[in-house]
């Protein structure tokens, strides 16, 4: 078969990958919608204590008013109340213990040594005793049971025969020696002696029956009604500006579970199903839309268009999951999770507008959409807002504690609103809000994973790697201390001149700090690692020295991936010459060889040129801060004009012609660049 030409592979390569990432919205909107709880949506929001603003709620059908939580608590300790616990009576307990007792007396009287006369005295008396306790009976009591009451009812069954007595009339093991002491006391028998014979044999012989009884109780609990009264047919529910009530409020709430249960025996539920999936479709298709005209670098990337449509769904699959199972307080799931991944990952607008998104869906599926609406959105713009700016780890933490603080006030408000009392605010109320605001700090671990699986760099490598400690930035302090020394001046004049223009002040620093990182290969040959005088390149031709120049952008590049630098820093390293000549050596082959012919593209580097804001700044930084070092006396007007001439050179090679930097850009660069040089060099400026 004939190979297709490039052009055609390339052409056929973007359609497949138009393909994929239609496939993977259409799977995304799909696998929310199918985890989605398949019911039709109550279409009114209400609180009690607010006024009714809708039009009159009639009751398109009859229902019943269901009791609220406390009616049915109450009914069901009312229902228990009248339980009696069963006893079973065990007839052979009795046999058993008098057998025992007659074995007893005939060893221990033989060892106490009484007079034989008394003896069948003793033995019909502890028997008669005996007998009188087990015939009465004798039980052990239930501390369920006397947290009503020291003494309850009870049933007692014979042979399936019940009977009913109350426990202040039976025996416990205490009370039966108590009741045979006294008995004792009016004779002139050895108390201790017989007391002593029974306290072994007194044993229960009502034993309480936990399975019928537990049967019994759950019979009447089944029997209580969940329900009281009922709304007609056309009866009025609410009028349009009545403040809603306990009673109305049972009854809307009543009239929503009537509604939902109707649907989902009446209900179509592909049509409801139909209506999710327009409803996740309509949000997911702005969010591409939002990707395609601002954010096209992420748009026509399918590895980040996937790592976005992943969060999303995840975050709303679980919210779906925690409906199903019924969660006590759907405020345990961290939402603010969203917002700060994509925000670390990405940038502010992009989690702004993510964040907005994901709550409007999930509005359609949780109870008072209002309230949670207010909670999350102000919370997740918090969250935003907090970390706009990340240059340390601690950030988070103070995020989470603004999190904190917004969830609060919002609690505390929307409580005032409802309960207009704060006495009556239950504070337990609050606690899901910290749960989920601990659980937002897994979004550290988790950035890290989507770091590492979809390749992305976000703030907090960064700011890993623009720590001086780093492996790679001590290896450079140590072996080019010069070239290290002026990276950090870089660093300074790129940062503060990205962070007027707009851009990223972090990855400029980090680009900064290892754009030279190449030349730990032969650091010697850069002039400002060369402290006595020495220089290798006066034994080499101009052409070798060059190449050995050029070759530290290369090597640079080899060594940060060696050593993992993400690829966005590496592209700081590829592009700080762009692809100008190293003029020196270049001027100095003419000047000396002027009739040899030479290949300029020896004395050039390879490139590219700078493609970003980012990178443009850099170049403009290195090349400025390296030229400064060769002022014999730096003043005014000396770094003035050698800072307008360097970017006027950059500019005039085109350079600059792909950063993306605008002239007003370039005059704020160069006032920043001028005003930091003269403060390093201590210039007096006259005013």
């Amino acid at each position: 078969m004939a190979k297709l030409p490039q052009s055609r592979q390339k052409a056929i390569l973007r359609k497949y990958a138009v393909n994929v990432k239609y496939l993977m919205i259409l799977a995304s909107i799909c696998f929310i919608v199918l985890t989605l709880p398949k019911q039709a949506k109550f279409r009114y929001e209400y609180e009690k204590g607010r006024v009714w603003n809708q039009k009159d709620l009639i009751s398109p059908y009859s229902f019943a008013i269901l009791k609220t939580p406390q009616e049915i608590d109450n009914d069901r300790a009312a229902a228990l109340n009248t339980v009696k616990p069963i006893y079973q009576l065990n007839e052979d307990v009795k046999q058993q213990q008098t057998d025992g007792y007659k074995g007893d007396f005939e060893i221990k009287w033989h060892d106490a040594g009484f007079n034989e006369t008394l003896k069948q005295r003793y033995f019909t008396t502890g028997l008669s005793l005996l007998g009188s306790i087990y015939d009465k009976g004798v039980l052990s009591l239930n501390s369920k049971y006397q947290q009503r009451s020291a003494n309850y009812p009870i049933t007692i069954l014979n042979h399936n025969v019940a009977t009913e007595q109350n426990t202040a009339e039976l025996f416990t093991k205490d009370k039966a020696l108590a009741y045979a002491e006294k008995e004792l006391n009016g004779t002139k028998l050895d108390k201790a002696f017989l007391l002593n014979l029974l306290q072994n044999r007194v044993q229960n012989n009502l034993l309480y029956d936990d399975k019928l009884t537990n049967r019994l109780e759950k019979d009447v609990l089944d029997g209580i009604s969940t329900t009281h009264g009922m709304v007609q047919k056309g009866e009025v529910i609410v009028i349009k500006g009545v403040v809603i009530n306990n009673d109305i409020y049972q009854k809307l709430e009543s009239y929503k579970q009537a509604f939902e249960d109707n649907a989902r025996s009446n209900g179509d539920r592909y049509l409801v199903m139909l209506g999710q999936f327009l409803l996740v479709a309509v949000v997911i298709t702005l969010l591409i839309v939002f990707l395609y005209l601002f954010r096209k670098d992420i748009y026509y990337d399918n590895r980040l268009v996937g790592l976005i449509l992943l969060v999303i769904t995840a975050m709303l699959v679980t919210l779906s999951l925690a409906i199903r199972l019924q969660f006590p307080n759907l405020y345990y799931i961290p939402y603010c999770i969203v917002p700060i991944i994509i925000r670390i990952l990405f940038d502010t607008r992009l989690a702004l507008n993510i964040h907005l998104l994901v709550i409007l869906i999930a509005g359609f599926f949780v109870p008072n959409s209002f309230e949670f609406a207010y909670y999350e959105l102000t919370a997740g713009m918090v969250s935003i807002y907090s970390i706009k700016n990340l240059i340390r780890r601690e950030q988070f933490l103070s995020s989470a504690l603004l999190i904190t603080l917004n969830y609060f006030v919002a609690f505390l408000g929307i409580s005032f609103i409802r309960e207009g009392n704060f006495a009556t605010i239950d504070w337990f109320d609050f606690f899901p809000f910290i749960v989920s605001v601990l659980l937002t700090l897994l979004a550290y671990p988790l950035i890290y994973a989507f770091e590492r699986v979809f390749g992305i760099t976000s703030e907090i490598t960064l700011i890993e790697l623009t720590n001086t400690n780093a492996p790679l930035l001590r290896k450079l302090a140590f072996s080019a201390p010069g070239t290290f020394q002026h990276s950090l001046q870089v660093a300074n004049l790129a940062e503060n001149a990205i962070y007027s223009i707009g851009g990223n002040a972090l990855l400029v620093r980090a680009g900064a700090l290892y754009h030279d990182i190449g030349k730990l290969e032969n650091p010697l040959f850069f002039i400002e690692n060369q402290s006595s005088g020495f220089n290798p390149h006066d034994k080499l031709p101009y052409e070798e020295s060059a190449q050995i120049i050029i070759r530290h952008v290369s090597k640079g590049a080899d060594i940060a991936r060696k050593n993992g630098i993400p690829e966005v820093v590496v592209d700081f390293i590829r592009t700080h010459h762009g692809n100008t000549r190293v003029d020196y050596f270049y001027q100095s082959f003419l000047k000396n060889y002027p009739e040899k012919g030479i290949d300029e593209n020896i004395f050039r580097y390879p490139g590219p040129i700078p493609f970003s804001k980012e990178t443009g700044v850099l170049m403009l930084a290195d090349s400025i801060e390296a030229a400064s070092r060769s002022l014999k006396e730096p003043d005014v007007a000396s770094i003035s004009n050698l800072v307008d001439k360097i970017v006027s050179y950059k500019l005039d090679q085109g350079q600059l012609n792909d950063s993306n930097i605008t002239l007003k850009d370039l005059q704020t660069i160069k006032d920043i660049f001028k005003k930091m040089l003269m403060s390093i060099y201590h210039v007096r400026i006259d005013y």
